[in-house]
């Protein structure tokens, strides 16, 4: 059962696009738009959110908090858009989490549903925190060194392969730092190299061809927040001189300007790739480098974070559920096939995998079937196979049978003369597959 929100607020906008929020986030969202609504929802278990607005049709929200019929709730919070003195000490006096104003900024409610989320995760026994799932040394030890270095204003960089959620880390340490100011994400590899210093430090216009009109770049638009930068060793050379100077001096200067601009922005930086290599190739400037790695922080692998694996994927058919109103389960012995696979794509693969097969189930039970695939060294080198621990004997044949027929161009004269086997016998495994296949 995923966390619960009751939503009471007769601005139909704002509650459709709150739910929706809410359901992507992987709670259960409840909707009233009056007190004597909000009272049909009384056989509710215990709630983790409770929004509240003041103005109702039929009366004040405040008075529904001593209102039998109210679920129990962990949280309430009062949303509204007619602020008063008088509202904000009744509220002060009672069990009120927060009082927020309308419209609510998307970072406030994300801020709050991370919240209500992590209780509903320590009252649940559940390894759930600043938006990840995880339970396995290594990432205790990620949301150990978030805690520790979220509230410095010490730059970090987030290393480890794609997928892995280097992003939701780099979220944490913005809401866990207390910064007012915006969290901007940018991916320095999805920029061409022409436009990056536009983007990164704005422009002014008329400062080269097509730009009609001044722009603001990510380092303002983060102004007293954070600057996320992914795959920062992609960067071109003479922009990490730039980047340096800002970060060296606070202040930027638009393309095609003058004027110095202070800014106060904190820079979590991520990559892919190992930055030592990157140091070496000459991809990463050393003077930048020192200056971004004040903390560093790895994320580990999904093949290297064990049960990990089986409390994601249901973390992400709950979400699946809840969204689409339905009750889908995994097929019996569905953690061992999920324990098995390498996940080269990490937690995205994973994600997806759950996805398509959660789209492919007409019966409500999920069967995941992982890509074959087990290394990106694999794809790197058709000649090579890789095989993990864990994996049955059968399937380790079906993935040598499979990689030596696409080796051959699906040869099978070649691939049995490779595989010391008869063509017959390539023939019968073949058939053996397709009836496992049809089967499952």
């Amino acid at each position: 059962m995923p966390a619960s929100l009751l939503i009471v607020d007769d601005d139909r906008d704002f509650t459709a696009s709150a739910a929706d929020f809410a359901r992507l986030r992987g709670f259960q969202p409840y909707v009233a738009h009056s007190l004597e609504q909000s009272r049909q929802f009384s056989h509710l278990p215990p709630l983790d959110l409770l929004l509240l607005d003041l103005e109702l049709p039929d009366g004040n929200g405040m008075d529904l908090l001593d209102d039998p019929a109210l679920p129990e709730h962990d949280h309430a919070v009062i949303v509204t858009g007619q602020p008063s003195v008088e509202s904000a000490i009744q509220a002060v006096s009672r069990p009120i989490y927060d009082y927020l104003l309308k419209p609510l900024c998307p970072e406030q409610f994300d801020a709050l549903l991370t919240q209500a989320a992590a209780a509903y995760a320590r009252a649940h026994n559940m390894p759930v925190r600043f938006g990840m799932v995880g339970g396995c040394e290594s990432m205790r030890q990620v949301m150990e060194d978030i805690e520790r270095v979220a509230p410095s204003d010490a730059s970090v960089l987030i290393t480890g392969e794609s997928g892995t959620g280097k992003e939701l880390v780099a979220r944490a340490l913005h809401q866990r730092s207390g910064r007012q100011g915006a969290f901007v994400a940018v991916n320095a590899g999805a920029i061409s190299p022409e436009l990056l210093a536009s983007h990164l430090f704005g422009h002014e216009r008329g400062s080269f061809t097509g730009a009609n009109a001044r722009h603001v770049g990510f380092f303002e638009q983060a102004n007293g927040g954070t600057l996320f930068l992914d795959e920062i060793t992609e960067m071109p050379l003479a922009l990490q001189v730039y980047l340096l100077r800002v970060l060296e001096s606070g202040t930027v200067t638009r393309v095609g300007g003058t004027e110095t601009i202070p800014v106060d922005v904190r820079v979590v930086t991520a990559s892919n790739r190992d930055p030592h290599a990157a140091l070496d190739a000459g991809s990463l400037r050393e003077d930048l480098y020192y200056r971004l790695a004040d903390f560093t922080i790895a994320m580990p692998g999904l093949r290297e974070r064990g049960e990990d694996v089986q409390l994601l994927a249901q973390h992400f058919l709950d979400i699946l559920n809840v969204r689409h109103a339905t009750n889908k389960r995994f097929a019996d012995g569905m953690e061992r096939t999920l324990r098995r696979h390498a996940w080269p794509g990490n937690v995205r693969e994973l994600r997806s995998a759950v996805q398509r097969a959660f789209l492919a189930s007409d019966d409500g039970i999920i069967r995941v079937r992982p890509n074959s695939r087990r290394l990106r060294a694999s794809d790197a080198d058709p000649g090579s196979v890789v095989f993990t621990v864990g994996m049955t004997y059968a399937e380790i044949e079906h993935e040598m049978l499979s990689r030596t027929l696409a080796y051959f161009d699906n040869d099978r004269t070649r691939t049995a003369r490779a595989l010391g086997v008869s063509v017959r016998t390539i023939h019968n495994q073949l058939a053996r597959l397709r009836t496992r296949d049809a089967d499952a």
